[in-house]
């Protein structure tokens, strides 16, 4: 990669790693801002979900204005918005407040992810694009890892309050270097966006949030349940309808006749739904169960993160060379393997032999498969519409998240005890092993790059992979490539 280059995959890292650090880091602070403003595992759940609400359904819209008015554009106003969101958390007074401005938060961070990995595969191609993938998933990812250690230390040191001021630096330092990497094509004239089709998104699935979050206390006969479920189905099937009939849709369904698109945005929800329910279960419980300080419960993961670190790279190259099949079969199950190795835990707690092997293993499997994963959806799809696609795999694994927080009480039976650990840890490795079997008999080495860059074709999705990189070779830009 040359100069300009590095510099685009630092920002996108820097951009999409903000929005992934808040994501997670709330987990470690949770049992904090119960203690501080009430609610009890209610509270908990929509401190995370009402994030993953605004996020995950406009992440859709937002991967459309990122096609439409270029990426450093709306990079930027989400940084902005983002950092103001932030300390608006950080301010939050009692559990109304706080969900509100979670979900306020969300709306900022759904410009951020699809239009910095857009950034990426507009500027990059050939095999520098793969380990430029590479660069940004391990960094991204390591955002999910890294983020309870991080936020276990400010709740320590300081306050729960803190873990939502840490982003304000990469924010400042992201937008110092926006302006350094060039401008980019006029906005289409006359785009217009499907304003539509994000309500009923987002309003559906609110609805089902709702009904999975208030089910365990109050029953599925209770008004607010099957009222809320019921609507958040119909509008989300109103959202369906929608993006069919849409001039413009935000979710174009025909990206999902390309089969390593739609067969890597499933294994993406069963993956994502087991990291995210992991994330949550496990750093609540060293704290609650195990009784371990926020700062030592958050290092819990570090072992995985410093593999992501090492190895992300090396593997998005290789899966460039070989093509993705292999690694994310076998990612998921290694991954699964390792969760399943946490089942040791109990009481009384021991670390070093209870969570460190599972987490190492657990590592080594995530390694394996998010590089690879990217890379095999966003490679399927013609580059002109990255930003959309880029979104809708983004999308996916936020709803992902969304569903399985919201379903915690019912997984756990209602208490985070020992038993209820096992149960969701047990859930878990059955999610990231069914990701690797929906990857073994559905993803295709369809775009597989040799010494000299050529691509074998497949099917429909193939064509479009070609189709992609006749396009990169035409493509104007300064000092950099379609990809």
């Amino acid at each position: 990669m040359n100069g300009t280059q590095r510099l685009v995959v630092v920002i996108a890292v820097l951009a999409s790693f903000v929005s992934f650090l808040d994501g997670v880091v709330v987990n470690v602070a949770l049992p904090a801002i119960e203690a501080d403003l009430g609610g009890g595992l209610t509270t908990q759940q929509w401190a995370v979900d009402a994030y993953l609400v605004t996020l995950g359904s406009l992440i859709l819209i937002a991967g459309s204005l990122s096609d439409a008015f270029g990426r450093v554009r709306v990079l930027t106003v989400g940084l902005l918005g983002f950092g103001a969101t932030s300390l608006f958390v950080a301010l939050a007074w009692d559990p109304t407040v706080l969900i509100f401005a979670r979900a306020l938060q969300g709306v900022a961070g759904a410009l951020l992810v699809p239009s910095s990995l857009a950034l990426i595969t507009s500027r990059i191609s050939g095999p520098a694009q793969s380990r430029a993938i590479g660069v940004w998933t391990a960094f991204t990812t390591v955002a999910m890892l890294i983020g309870p250690f991080l936020g276990g230390a400010f709740v320590d040191l300081l306050s729960w309050r803190w873990v939502f001021v840490i982003n304000v630096v990469p924010i400042a330092v992201t937008l110092l270097l926006l302006p350094r990497i060039g401008t980019e094509p006029a906005p289409a004239p006359g785009t217009r966006i499907d304003l539509l089709g994000a309500a009923l998104c987002t309003f559906g699935l609110a609805g089902l949030v709702v009904a999975l979050i208030e089910q365990p206390d109050l029953g599925w006969g209770h008004p607010v349940v099957w009222a809320g479920g019921g609507l958040g189905v119909l509008l989300l099937a109103g959202f369906l309808w929608r993006q069919r009939v849409a001039p413009r849709p935000i979710m174009p369904l025909d990206l999902f006749r390309v089969r390593n698109f739609w067969t890597g945005n499933l294994a993406t929800l069963f993956i994502y739904a087991a990291l995210s329910l992991q994330g949550f279960v496990l750093v609540v419980w060293l704290q609650q169960g195990a009784e371990l300080p926020a700062t030592l419960a958050g290092v819990a993961a570090l072992p995985a993160t410093l593999l992501m670190i090492l190895l992300s790279s090396r593997v998005g190259a290789l899966a460039g060379r070989w093509g993705p099949r292999a690694f994310m079969t076998v990612g998921p199950i290694v991954a699964g393997i390792g969760t399943a190795l946490l089942l040791n835990i109990r009481l009384p707690f021991d670390y070093w032999w209870q969570v460190l092997p599972g987490v190492l293993v657990f590592g080594l499997g995530l390694t394996l498969t998010v590089s690879p994963l990217t890379s095999a959806i966003l490679g399927s799809i013609d580059p002109a519409r990255s930003g959309i696609a880029s979104a809708v795999n983004n999308a996916v694994s936020r709803v992902a998240g969304l569903l399985v927080i919201a379903m915690i009480a019912a997984i756990i039976g209602g208490r985070l005890d020992v038993d209820g650990l096992h149960r969701a840890l047990l859930v878990c490795s059955v999610l990231l092993v069914a990701g690797g079997v929906v990857s073994f008999f559905g993803i295709r080495n369809e775009h597989v790059r040799g010494h000299a860059g050529s691509a074998e074709d497949g099917d429909a999705a193939g064509a479009g992979d070609a189709a992609g990189d006749s396009a990169d070779a035409a493509a104007p830009a300064p000092s950099a490539e379609q990809g």
